[in-house]
């Protein structure tokens, strides 16, 4: 009877010790799981956005606080215009939606025959180091107003627009480059180069 005893004792041991073992293992990858997601560059609401300059593109001071970051961008042999590339950011949830800005871009290209810019226009999206990039390629006239609220618009033909609205946890940033069409052309590569350098941590 004592040697039964003993037995169901120890049973009872091993038991509890193997129950204790499996707790401690789920426990210890959840908590893994916690910390990979933490360190996620994609869930750090306090991070920055980081990136690479393409080499070639001239630094300028930005003009306004809403500029995070602005180039230019040399001429292309027989244009008369540098490119201009500016990067912005207005602040969390500032800025409007990717699909507003998308239509504000388009509308910002004429065509020449008068057709719509919105056919014309190239949109396309790709996760870059976990965030969403959202772009729009459109050429034509660029008329945009030269200062918001003048009523002044801009009257440049054969130009080109790219830009990109990137998703991150602080918020939406905002990538222009706008010049005439064959210094974009010239540029084009570093531009998608330039986007997908894109992380946020």
């Amino acid at each position: 009877m004592g040697k039964s005893l003993r037995l169901k004792a120890g049973s009872r041991a091993v038991l509890c010790l193997l129950l204790a073992t499996v707790a401690c293992s789920g426990t210890g990858a959840t908590r893994n799981k916690v910390l990979q997601q933490a360190s996620s560059p994609s869930s750090n609401p306090n991070g920055e956005l980081r990136y690479k300059v393409p080499q070639g593109w001239t630094p300028e001071q930005p003009s306004s606080a809403m500029r995070a970051a602005q180039y230019k961008l040399p001429r292309a042999e027989g244009d008369t215009e540098d490119a201009s590339l500016v990067l912005y950011y207005f602040g969390p949830g500032q800025g409007g939606s990717v699909s507003a800005n998308i239509d504000r871009w388009i509308g910002q290209m004429a065509q020449p025959d008068g057709t719509s810019s919105k056919d014309k226009a190239k949109t396309e999206s790709m996760e870059v180091n976990g965030l969403q990039v959202s772009m729009v390629d459109v050429r034509g006239t660029f008329n945009a107003e030269m200062a918001p609220g003048s009523g002044t618009h801009e009257n440049r033909p054969d130009y080109r627009l790219r830009a990109a609205v990137i998703e991150t946890p602080k918020g939406a940033y905002f990538v222009k480059l706008i010049g005439p069409a064959r210094t974009v052309a010239k540029w084009d590569e570093a531009f998608v180069d330039y986007l997908k350098s894109f992380e946020f941590k």
